[in-house]
């Protein structure tokens, strides 16, 4: 495999999936990254599955033209949409999707009250209608569509005055009365601390970025093709608005 062949692509609606980014380089430090954010058309959330699709397969066929070995889709809506269609397209390529972590939730507080943040397409989606059905005798489990948010992280306000204003009408009704909070959308962590606001910090906030990085290192190794280079990173976005490139390094913590 040449150096054109050993990227990883990392694809999201937008900005969101550099949360899950952040874990997929604290895994695997010498990987080469690509990162496309896609938000000249985001939010995905709110679009039709066939929208959803054909979006995220037009990003694929963009990223295939550096030479992948890993495509991790680390965008919920996206994965509920599209990643079925990616590997039948892309047989022998590593596609990588994420999930809301209910599992993880449910296994943490048993008997316990969930609540599940996400995008309206993914809560209605059939992948996660079947993702409660396995895990609605676990726990109690609270559906919670929070259209706006994605926006207001798209536009750097994860943790201003509307975003609050947005959580205290969607979560101020079950302050006290959850026990962990999924949040199933890659844009929702970078909420996390107005999210805490409103909740109180003895709810936990629990997401997939982290399982999503280790099944990509998982699969990876399967195929032998985990490297140890210089760990470089590109980052694009369709948007052509410079801003946002700049809020991606402040979100990665890039200087």
């Amino acid at each position: 495999m040449n150096q054109k062949e050993n990227y990883i692509a990392v694809f999201d609606s937008g900005v969101g999936g550099l949360s899950v980014l952040r874990h997929l380089r604290d895994q695997l430090p010498g990987e080469r990254f690509a990162y496309f954010g896609d938000s000249a058309n985001a939010p995905y959330g709110t679009r039709s599955r066939e929208e959803v699709c054909r979006l995220t397969l037009a990003a694929a066929e963009r990223l295939m033209s550096r030479g992948l070995k890993a495509l991790v889709v680390a965008c919920n809506t996206a994965t509920s949409a599209a990643i079925n269609e990616l590997r039948r397209v892309y047989p022998d390529l590593i596609v990588v999707g994420i999930e809301p972590a209910l599992k993880l939730a449910c296994d943490r507080f048993p008997g316990g009250r969930i609540g599940v943040m996400a995008t309206p397409m993914t809560l209605r989606e059939e992948k996660f209608a079947s993702l409660e059905h396995r895990y609605e005798h676990a726990c109690r489990i609270f559906e919670l569509p929070a259209p706006g948010l994605v926006e207001l992280v798209e536009a750097g306000k994860a943790d201003g005055p509307e975003a609050l204003a947005l959580l205290e009408q969607l979560l101020g009704p079950l302050r006290g009365k959850l026990d962990a909070l999924v949040l199933g959308c890659t844009h929702y962590p970078f909420a996390a601390r107005a999210i805490s606001r409103v909740l109180g910090e003895e709810v936990a906030l629990l997401d997939g970025g982290e399982g999503t990085a280790r099944e990509t290192r998982r699969r990876l190794a399967q195929a032998g093709l985990l490297e140890n280079g210089e760990g470089t990173l590109i980052l694009e976005n369709s948007s052509p608005d410079p801003a946002l490139l700049a809020l991606s390094r402040q979100l990665l913590e890039i200087q």
